[in-house]
């Protein structure tokens, strides 16, 4: 397989990062993209120079001459979209978070398995440069016995509506980005038993817009005598800001993956962003400089187009994805219940994750 010919199924803004990515490979080739919202993805199609648009993402799906799909729709849709590809034999990287609920996770990876085609989980901190520099750290032991990750990604909240509905999204931030910093500590302690998980949720802000929380801590204990503190916030203002520190036996290190790759910037107009967040760029802000390579996107969808071609195994896998929807689980029960979540852990059946912090 010279080139691997893949279908991007969601044109939002998700959707413009997969297709960035991808631009950066050389054995990649977007063929098709889908969206259902009417002319959107004609729209799309031409402007980032794609042949085919479809607003039914099946569409996609019956073609024989495409090999991989990306899949950047909502939450709410992704058991869908996952196993409908599964069942057509494409090849599939999923976004964050893996699903909504524990139940829709096992349907994708049993569909996956049974259909014998490959997943790779969208969790793209784990190629960012600045990241993937501090594991190497800790692989090479710098750092000693690691005992404390700690990640935090925070803004002033999520780029499309329905993010503020947990009927289609199924949580608030905890579930949007507690599931990045949540997998960040995993892969950086080499994912050990988790021993328990307590957290502290709440709505601070944007009480007029969602019943989810806006802010979360959570804090994850580890068999091999580390703690992990994924902290996550749609209520900061100011941009977003994304940063890990970790400490070993015999040194730390920190990283900040905006800031220190910004452009220090005044503006009396204001000016448009690619990856990160701002309700507004007038005055003070951190312009970003590469920012889909500081986030490790291109990397990413390398990494899925070397798994597609059978040259590298998943950094990533559907089971990561659900094994973090299973933490999360976990986090808004200890907030719902206000205690500790000890393991081994048996989530509750319920609609939806948040209910169990909602319901409480």
């Amino acid at each position: 397989m010279d080139k691997v010919r893949v279908g991007v199924i969601g044109s939002g803004f998700i959707g413009h990062i997969h297709v960035d990515g991808l631009q950066h490979v050389p054995d990649a080739e977007i063929v098709a993209v889908a969206s259902r919202t009417p002319g959107k993805a004609r729209q799309f199609a031409d402007e980032r120079g794609i042949p085919d648009a479809y607003e039914d993402y099946r569409d996609i799906l019956k073609r024989d001459d495409i090999d991989a799909i990306t899949v950047g729709v909502p939450n709410y849709l992704h058991e869908e979209v996952v196993i409908a590809a599964a069942r057509a034999g494409k090849h599939i990287m999923c976004e964050k978070p893996f699903a909504r609920t524990i139940k829709e996770a096992e349907n994708m990876l049993a569909a996956v398995k049974e259909a014998g085609v490959k997943l790779v989980y969208g969790e793209m901190l784990c190629f960012a440069p600045k990241y993937v520099r501090a594991k190497r750290l800790v692989d090479e032991g710098a750092l000693g016995k690691v005992f404390l990750v700690k990640q935090s990604e925070e803004h002033d909240g999520p780029h499309s509506p329905w993010f503020w509905d947990v009927n289609l999204s199924g949580g608030g931030v905890l579930l949007d980005m507690g599931c990045h910093s949540i997998e960040f500590a995993r892969w950086i302690l080499d994912r050990p038993q988790v021993r328990s998980v307590q957290a502290t949720l709440g709505t601070f802000v944007h009480r007029d817009k969602t019943r989810g929380e806006d802010h979360s801590i959570c804090v994850i204990e580890f068999e091999n005598d580390a703690i992990a503190v994924a902290e996550n916030s749609w209520a900061k203002t100011g941009g977003i800001d994304d940063r890990c520190e970790i400490y070993g036996s015999k040194g730390n290190t920190r990283a900040d993956l905006i800031h220190g790759n910004a452009l220090l910037t005044h503006s009396t107009v204001g000016y448009g962003y690619a990856v990160e967040k701002a309700d507004t760029t007038v005055g003070w802000t951190f312009t970003g400089f590469e920012e889909e390579w500081n986030y490790g996107f291109p990397q990413e969808m390398q990494h899925f187009i070397n798994v597609v071609k059978g040259l590298e195994e998943p950094i990533e896998t559907g089971e990561d994805g659900l094994e973090v929807l299973k933490i999360i689980y976990a986090a808004y029960q200890s907030a719902g219940e206000g205690r500790r979540i000890e393991w081994p852990y048996e989530p509750p059946e319920v609609e939806k994750p948040i209910d169990l912090w909602l319901e409480a």
